[in-house]
């Protein structure tokens, strides 16, 4: 994946005490941001009420995928 070495990249570039100028500023921005098709997860509609998402699910006739963890990486709870 190429996230993780321009990560990787910029933490180096960064050295405290080294300045970035803006224009440098923009090219780390836009290379560190998601691409098109990286973060497939954020693309589906996710359901937050368990009860809503069962009774969907089970209208369609499709499997429920639940997705427990520390945090919500939706930013929306």
């Amino acid at each position: 994946m190429l996230l993780t070495p321009l990560l990787f990249a910029c933490i180096i570039a960064a050295q405290p005490g080294a300045d970035i100028t803006p224009v440098e500023f923009e090219r780390l921005h836009k290379d560190i941001r998601p691409r098109s098709g990286e973060s497939s997860w954020a693309e589906i509609a996710w359901m937050y009420d368990l009860n809503k998402a069962r009774k969907k699910a089970a209208a369609e006739g499709k499997p429920l995928c639940v997705w427990r963890m520390a945090g919500d990486p939706t930013a929306v709870c």
